[in-house]
């Protein structure tokens, strides 16, 4: 499978997933109200919480699936690491989502700001959610295997019809049995099982076949050692990085009420968006460059590696452009609740602008990534979380979400402009520059300056006229797409046979 088949496959599957989950929120405010949906907005925090106990399995399995694939490794090793990492991840399954279950009320009670909503609906969704949160990490093992495997196209399109029977699908089991945070959950955790099912069957049928040689998997721990070292790099590095993104979140759903949580929820999904964009590129490249690297084809690496940048911030760049430009507008539009726009257009520019950094600089993990050297990564995160934390909390609690935006912004900006380059000095010396000036900065900047043009205009019209607004955002949001485009290679013709990269 080709890497544009994959990357297009994932983008499809991305889009799709973001407009299903963004276009129907109005629906679950209007139907649950803003309080139950600041429940939802707490499921998503637990969910990415969790993730601290990965401990770097599914990086592990992701990255060790492509090397088997490039020869690097053999099957019988392969099969046995897999075991072994199949045993950590029940293991952790099942303390992880027994510990979030027996403190389900102490979360619910000490914890959530509840106003009208009954508690003891409250303490169960909270006890739902540790079910579904433990099955549905349990499915990171199968999508590494699979990823690893390239099977992208696959995983894509069933991701599609999880996102619709999750989104869409929990809109009819409310209007049967009642538009309640018990409804919303039960339905949640149902989904969860068909998907650990089936992702379970299909990363299994990808495994190889060891033949008759009577070589034994066996149930050892022992393969595990062998690439513990990279595996704890990543799982400390993915701890603060879950903390990194979370810390906001979970201050705020105790400082907050969950009203109010509500309206943040709603901003911090939208510009969630923007990530969305480089998770297709990631899931694509990051196992390509893994094998590259191991077949010793530098030079076909470090073109991908450019490519894909210049890609992301075409897309991420037009994306969260246009988002600063016309947030206002598109949350009027979309929602036609001026309280929530009050509350949350604020907070949507400021997590915009810090999330378009956060994917861009993200590439620089992706080359240590394939390089198996962490290193620099480990380091920077543990800055990053030391700078961003307290000011966070600091920041959170006396101006709330606007005050967390704007620690966003900057914190993720320094990383960006700082910590990449020195990433790619160690690691790749001469390719800063050219990467920052030529797949970054020289794509993302004609689109930036159209929008302060926009933006000049915006005074003279009249944006509340529906037609008028919803004019106003595809229009500027086409030409911001298409001037970045034609600032980057793809607007011209790309020469994949040269040795000189871009």
């Amino acid at each position: 499978m080709s890497l544009k088949k994959n990357i297009l496959a994932n983008y499809f599957s991305q889009i799709y997933v973001a407009i299903i989950g963004i276009a129907l929120l109005p629906l679950y405010m209007k139907y649950m109200g803003s309080e139950a949906y600041g429940l939802v907005g707490f499921f998503t925090t637990l969910q990415s919480l969790f993730a601290l106990l990965d401990i770097g399995l599914t990086p592990t399995i992701a990255r060790e699936t492509s090397r088997f694939r490039g020869a690097a490794i053999s099957a019988l090793f392969y099969r046995q690491l897999y075991r072994a990492l199949a045993i950590l991840f029940s293991f952790i399954a099942v303390i992880g989502g027994g510990l979030l279950l027996a403190f389900s009320e102490v979360l619910a009670i000490e914890w959530l700001n509840t106003e009208s909503l009954p508690l003891n609906e409250v303490i169960l969704s909270v006890q739902i959610m540790s079910l579904s949160i433990a099955c549905r990490w349990m499915t990171g093992l199968f999508r590494g295997v699979i990823t690893g495997s390239e099977k992208l196209v696959w995983l894509s399109f069933f991701n599609i019809i999880i996102a619709s029977t999750r989104f869409g699908g929990v809109l009819i089991s409310m209007y049967i049995f009642g538009f309640t945070p018990l409804v919303f959950f039960i339905h949640q955790l149902l989904i969860i099982l068909v998907e650990f099912v089936i992702l379970g069957y299909q990363a299994n049928r990808l495994l190889p076949k060891l033949g008759f040689s009577g070589e034994k998997i066996g149930w050892s721990l022992q393969p595990v050692k062998r690439v513990l070292k990279f595996s704890l790099t990543v799982a400390f590095t993915a701890a603060i990085w879950v903390c990194v993104t979370q810390i906001d979140k979970l201050v705020l759903s105790g400082v907050l009420s969950l009203s109010d949580y509500g309206y943040f929820s709603i901003a911090v999904l939208v510009a969630s968006g923007i990530m969305l964009v480089s998770g297709p590129v990631s899931n694509a490249l990051m196992p390509r460059m893994a094998k590259l690297y191991a077949e010793n084809k530098h030079d076909e690496m470090i073109y991908y590696y450019r490519k894909s940048t210049q890609l992301v911030t075409v897309i991420a760049g037009s994306v969260s452009i246009s988002l600063i430009l016309n947030a206002k507008t598109l949350l009027v539009l979309w929602t036609g609740n001026l309280e929530l726009v009050d509350n949350s257009a604020p907070i949507l520019k400021l997590y915009a602008l810090g999330n378009l950094f956060l994917c861009i600089a993200a590439f620089s993990y992706y080359l240590q990534y394939a390089k198996g050297n962490l290193k620099y990564h480990f380091i920077g995160n543990v800055g990053l979380a030391l700078l961003l934390i307290p000011s966070i909390i600091f920041m959170a609690q006396r101006f709330g979400g606007v005050g967390a935006g704007y620690v966003w912004v900057v914190v993720n900006a320094c990383f960006f402009f700082f910590w990449v380059a020195y990433i790619h000095y160690k690691l790749e010396k001469g390719l800063h520059l050219k990467w920052l000036f030529n797949d970054v900065l020289k794509v993302i900047l004609p689109g930036a300056i159209i929008a302060v043009v926009f933006s000049i205009t915006y005074q003279l019209l009249d944006l509340n006229s529906f037609w008028v607004g919803l004019f106003t955002l595809i229009f500027s949001s086409l030409i911001i797409l298409l001037s970045t485009l034609l600032s980057s290679q793809f607007g011209v013709k790309f020469n994949k046979g040269s040795k000189k990269v871009l």
